[in-house]
C-alpha cells in the first residue's frame, strides 16, 4: 500500500525542521564566533562560519596551566559524583518499595523535607564547615548525593518490574542483595543510564560550589576556573578601553582576543565532552524518562 503524504504531514516535518534549525543554530553561532579573530567579530556579521579564522581564542584558554588540573577535578566529581549517587539512590529506591522495610514512610519524609524547605546559603555554608567539607574534595560530592526526583523515578521504575522473577529469584536461594544486584540491576539500564546523564551533567556545568565552598586553587572545576578567566579577562579589557594613552591604543590593536569570544571559546570547551559522551546515552535517555515517570 502506497503512503501519501498529506498536508498535515508536511506541516509537522516543517515545523520539525524549524524547530531544529532555531535548536541547532546557536552551537553553529558559538563554533563560528569562537574560530573567529575577537578584534574583528566585534564588526558582526559573524553568522555561520569565521570570517577571519584563528585559533588563538583557545590557545589563550587553555594556555593556562591550571586548566589541566581543573579538567582533572571536574573529571573525578562528575565520574565519583554520578556513580556514588546512582549507587546509592537506587539502593534506596529499591529498599522504598518493601512495605516491610521498618521506618519507610519515616525515610520518605526525610528526603521529601529538602524539596519543600530550602536552608539557603549562609546556613549551607555553615553546615558544611562544621563538617569539614569547605576546601575539600568532597564538598562536591556528599551534598548532593541524594535527590528526591531521581529516587521517586528510580522507585516507579523498580515498581513496574515483574514480581514473578524477584519470586523465582528468591525461591532458587537469593537474598535480598542478589536479587538487586543480579536481577535488579541488569533491568534497569536505561533509567540508570537516564540519571546517570542528569547526575553528570550537573556535575560538569556546576560552577557555583567551587566559586563560594573552595578556596583551594588546587581543587577548583574547569567551570569555576573559566569564569575567574572570563572575569580577568573582562577587567583587563575594560582598563585597556578606559586609558586613553597611545601605548594603550597601540596595545589595544595588537589584541586578537576580547572577553566575547574567550566567552565563546570557554563555551565550546566546556560544552564538547558532555556533547561527546551524550550520544552513546541518548538511545536510553527517551526510554528510561518515560518507563521511570509513568506508573504503569
Amino acid at each position: 500500500m502506497r503512503n501519501r503524504w498529506t498536508f498535515f504531514d508536511g506541516f509537522i516535518y516543517a515545523a520539525l525542521l524549524i524547530l531544529s534549525l532555531t535548536t541547532l543554530y546557536p552551537f553553529i553561532y558559538v563554533i563560528a564566533y569562537s574560530l573567529n579573530d575577537g578584534m574583528d567579530s566585534m564588526r558582526g556579521g559573524i553568522y555561520m562560519w569565521p570570517r577571519k579564522f584563528t585559533l588563538e581564542n583557545y590557545i589563550t584558554v587553555l594556555q593556562d596551566v591550571k586548566i589541566l588540573r581543573a579538567y582533572w577535578i571536574t573529571i573525578s566529581r562528575t565520574v565519583v559524583g554520578t556513580v556514588l549517587h546512582v549507587f546509592l539512590n537506587a539502593l534506596f529506591a529499591y529498599a522504598l518499595t518493601k512495605h516491610s522495610v521498618p521506618g519507610r514512610k519515616f525515610f520518605i519524609l526525610l528526603i521529601f523535607l529538602p524539596v519543600l524547605f530550602n536552608a539557603g546559603f549562609i546556613p549551607n555554608f555553615i553546615l558544611y564547615r562544621e563538617l569539614g567539607l569547605i576546601n575539600t574534595f568532597w564538598v562536591y560530592i556528599i551534598p548532593s548525593l541524594y535527590s528526591f526526583f531521581h529516587i521517586l523515578i528510580l522507585r516507579t521504575f523498580f515498581d513496574q518490574l515483574p514480581e514473578g522473577l524477584i519470586e523465582s529469584a528468591r525461591i532458587d536461594g537469593c537474598n535480598e542483595f542478589g536479587i538487586y544486584f543480579r536481577i535488579i540491576l541488569p533491568l534497569s539500564g536505561p533509567v540508570m543510564a537516564t540519571i546517570s546523564l542528569f547526575v553528570g551533567v550537573g556535575h560538569w556545568n556546576d560552577w557555583f560550589t567551587g566559586t563560594f565552598y573552595v578556596n583551594d586553587e588546587n581543587l577548583i572545576p574547569v567551570q569555576t576556573l573559566l569564569q575567574q578567566l572570563l572575569t580577568q579577562s573582562q577587567a583587563l579589557a575594560e582598563a585597556a578601553s578606559g586609558s586613553n594613552s597611545s601605548a594603550s591604543a597601540q596595545f589595544a590593536d595588537t589584541l586578537t582576543t576580547t572577553p566575547e569570544s574567550l566567552r565563546m571559546s570557554t563555551l565550546v570547551i566546556a560544552v564538547l565532552p558532555i556533547m561527546c559522551v551524550y550520544p552513546f546515552l541518548q538511545r536510553y535517555f527517551v526510554k528510561g524518562a518515560m518507563l521511570g515517570s509513568i506508573k504503569g
